[in-house]
């Protein structure tokens, strides 16, 4: 999604979709797949610290903040995205190429 301010951020995940459609078409017929994981927001030593450099003395209020953000009602965790990371590397999706993932706790399709 676009976000205000960010625009080469956002064009970024755009590009990024469509060299995972190029790369899974260039390389299908050598048998290798490409694959796309769009996490959301995910709890991470970057979100503590952009806490406490941000919002000093509020980060458990601004927390609750971002993961009520999410319709799951908390952050994603790290294990979850490598969990999906490790399951496209694997042989059990060797039919699927040229797919992104969003893995984002529903913020991208469920928000009102």
């Amino acid at each position: 999604m676009g976000i205000p301010d960010r625009f080469a951020y956002s064009a970024s995940k755009g590009a990024v979709l469509m060299m995972t459609r190029s790369v899974a078409c260039d390389y299908i017929s050598d048998k290798i797949r490409c694959n796309s994981i769009s996490p959301g927001r995910v709890h991470t030593p970057f979100v503590d610290k952009y806490l406490k450099d941000n919002y000093a003395g509020r980060e458990d209020k601004m927390f609750e903040k971002l993961s009520a953000a999410q319709p799951i009602g908390r952050m994603g965790q790290p294990e979850e995205i490598a969990s999906l990371a490790v399951f496209l590397a694997s042989d059990e999706s060797t039919f699927i190429t040229g797919a992104d993932y969003e893995i984002d706790g529903g913020f991208n399709n469920l928000r009102p």
